[in-house]
């Protein structure tokens, strides 16, 4: 059922129509926010629970996986525009425990420019793959409410090779955030939720967002997420909606909603959290992918749209928004997750046709 909570009765079947045909490709639940010229619409597909009736959400909690990153980007910019952190300072500065590469700059953090090994594995462009922090399989199930300290998981990025000199390449790593975390804390002497609750949370009136460090709960209410693996030749499947994120730490480990979402989207992109220079540097696209400072830029037939999305197992988060925040999409996606990632082209599509139909007017 879809709702529109707008007052003006708007229906949108172009919207409900998309997220019902994406649930029946692979996902358990989809919710769904838009909020643009014609006001508010929220809906929901698929189900709350595996072998459930119960329809999802509009409004529950889910883990955002990498949006979190944007979160943490923001946090750091805030802080450079209250003086307490250097955006080209180096990070040895602020964590000189570690030793890092004196070139590494808080920018380059924030950029994936600092060349640091991910500590979740990395894939090299010849096919060769490094693990890193243990996250598919039996592994990562028998382990998932095992806590990794932060700085367990720098120190396990810097005992491998570096992907090139800082500043030279782009290079994805969720231990740029893990470090960008521990600079915050560093320069302010206070827990990154603290700051987060001071610099965002309070100010927007945003009440179901989490930074939940090594706690596995989520709070209520909320869909579910689920693991499929391999267990001595027998296919299992595990609610995982319970689960310690510290594996992925800042890279990865925030839990929200899709009201949350658009309330600090449309906040940040319409200039009423940073001071537009801070807006301008963080929105500046560098050429590899387009990743400025902790948000992607994408150009479609509707102009540029930022975003930074993320899954984690599970459980997905879309975040999308106008330059203006004027218009923004916002969804929580939950599904039977694998170590094959076979959900990724279904999350792919999924996110292309949103775009399309939110942002480009195209309702095929």
């Amino acid at each position: 059922m879809s709702t529109n909570v707008s007052g003006q009765g708007q229906d949108r079947p172009e919207l409900q129509k998309a997220i019902e045909e994406l649930a029946e490709s692979g996902f358990a639940g989809i919710q769904l926010r838009v909020n643009d010229e014609q006001g508010e619409w929220v809906g929901s597909a698929g189900s709350r629970e595996l072998g459930q009736s119960a329809k999802p959400l509009t409004n529950g909690h889910f883990r955002i996986g990498s949006s979190t990153k944007n979160f943490v980007a923001t946090s750091v910019l805030m802080l450079v525009a209250e003086g307490r952190i250097g955006l080209d300072a180096p990070a040895d500065d602020y964590l000189p425990e570690f030793g890092l590469d004196r070139r590494i700059t808080v920018r380059m953090l924030l950029q994936h420019t600092s060349g640091i090994f991910n500590h979740t594995g990395e894939l090299y462009e010849d096919g060769t793959i490094v693990l890193g922090v243990p996250w598919q399989g039996k592994e990562w199930v028998d382990n998932r409410f095992k806590t990794y300290l932060p700085e367990e998981l720098v120190r396990l990025s810097l005992s491998k090779p570096t992907r090139f000199a800082p500043g030279t390449g782009w290079s994805y790593a969720n231990t740029n955030y893990v470090l960008a975390r521990l600079v915050v804390e560093k320069a302010t002497g206070r827990s990154f939720a603290d700051e987060l609750q001071r610099l965002i949370l309070e100010p927007l009136g945003m009440t179901g967002t989490v930074a939940p460090g090594a706690s596995p709960e989520i709070p209520e209410p909320h869909n579910h997420g689920y693991y499929r693996y391999e267990d001595a030749g027998q296919e299992r499947t595990v609610d995982v909606t319970r689960q310690n994120p510290s594996w992925v730490g800042a890279g990865g480990d925030m839990i929200s909603t899709t009201k949350d979402l658009h309330t600090y989207f449309s906040a940040l992109m319409g200039g009423k959290l940073l001071p537009a220079e801070l807006l301008a540097e963080m929105r500046t696209p560098e050429a590899t992918v387009g990743y400025g400072l902790g948000v992607f830029a994408q150009e479609t037939e509707g102009g540029t749209v930022f975003h930074h999305n993320g899954a984690t197992m599970g459980s997905a988060a879309l975040m999308y928004s106008t330059l203006d925040g004027s218009k923004t999409l916002t969804a929580g996606l939950t599904w039977v997750d694998d170590a094959d990632l076979s959900i990724a082209p279904a999350f792919q599509t999924a996110q292309q046709r949103f775009v399309d139909a939110v942002f480009c007017g195209k309702l095929g």
